[in-house]
């Protein structure tokens, strides 16, 4: 016990972190089952009977354990014993490691049904305005136990998340590729006029796309805003329009809009953004929806991600 005193003149300047390695680096269960035990009946007499042990086999798995970290965790006296300062850090760590591998087991298994663990999800700015608000509300209740972490992306850079693997589920618009992603459709929604305040077009009614000859329209990127630029074009086949500003964001389209810059076509849920100065308008015969789909990798390793899919494809689109 010499050297065991001699290391304990260090003991106070050890750290907590040094202290949680070591136990994971090196101890067995058993040790620390033993002098947490110890600790608690304060007599290594009655320790052993709760372990339903000998004393002195208790005592020698005590002074390895101080032998293997080099640390004075108990004072001993003819009647009791007491924790040292560095004894009293450290049965809080063997706590916590205790309860750590007794909950082991059940957190595996809720991880291989899928009932805990994460989902990394990437959606577009205007589907948090509606349809992913709700679903994420499923989720939360019906897996509670499952963490969701959300990040605001265009849909292309949602697709290369995907792939890398930084993300496993996306709401995201099309196209992206079949063959080496499952989709869903979960919302469709229409197109609508972003108006400026004092602009000829605001009004109630729904407003014919031939009202928007000779109009400047904010316009949609062409790269990352692929799926809205084929769409906006689609839409507008055979008008005439002064084409200003090619923009990627929603919510950037309405402040220009704001600004007099000009017109915008939005999806619907951009209504629920009220910038102030933007009046929005329905718009007649116009047959191409905005579609939002639920995209994943095939064949998805995550459990709670399978867990996660199955509510998705019970969930009706809207």
């Amino acid at each position: 016990m010499d050297a065991v005193r001699l290391a304990h003149d260090g003991a106070e300047r050890r750290t907590d972190a040094g202290m949680t390695d070591r136990l994971s680096a090196m101890l067995s269960l058993e040790q620390v089952r033993g002098f947490v035990v110890v600790a608690e009946e304060g007599n290594f007499r009655r320790a052993a009977e709760r372990l339903r042990m000998t004393q002195p086999p208790l005592s020698r798995q005590i002074q390895k354990l101080e032998r293997d970290i080099g640390v004075l965790l108990l004072d001993r006296t003819q009647r009791q014993v007491e924790l040292t300062p560095a004894g009293a850090v450290f049965l809080a760590e063997a706590r916590r490691l205790l309860a750590l591998a007794e909950a082991a087991p059940s957190t595996a298994r809720l991880v291989a049904a899928g009932r805990t663990g994460t989902v990394r999800i990437g959606f577009t700015a205007t589907t948090g305005f509606g349809y992913l608000g709700r679903f994420l509300n499923e989720i939360s209740r019906s897996l509670p136990e499952v963490e969701l972490t959300l990040t605001e992306q265009v849909s292309a850079v949602q697709f290369e998340e995907l792939s890398s693997g930084k993300l496993d589920l996306a709401f995201a618009r099309p196209p992206f590729d079949r063959a080496e992603f499952d989709a869903r459709l979960v919302h469709r929604e229409p197109l609508v006029l972003a108006v400026p305040e004092g602009h000829r077009l605001v009004g109630t009614r729904p407003l014919e796309l031939t009202e928007l000859e000779g109009e400047r329209l904010l316009v949609y990127a062409p790269g990352p805003a692929r799926y809205f630029a084929e769409l906006l074009a689609t839409t507008l086949a055979g008008i005439s329009y002064d084409s200003a500003d090619q923009l990627t964001q929603v919510h950037t389209m309405l402040a220009l809009v704001a600004a007099g810059r000009g017109l915008a076509l939005v999806p619907e849920t951009a209504s629920h953004l009220h910038p102030e100065g933007v009046r929005y308008r329905p718009l007649a015969g116009v047959r191409e929806p905005v579609e939002l789909y639920a995209v994943w990798r095939r064949q998805p390793a995550n459990p709670a991600l399978r867990r996660v899919i199955e509510l998705l494809q019970a969930w009706p689109d809207s």
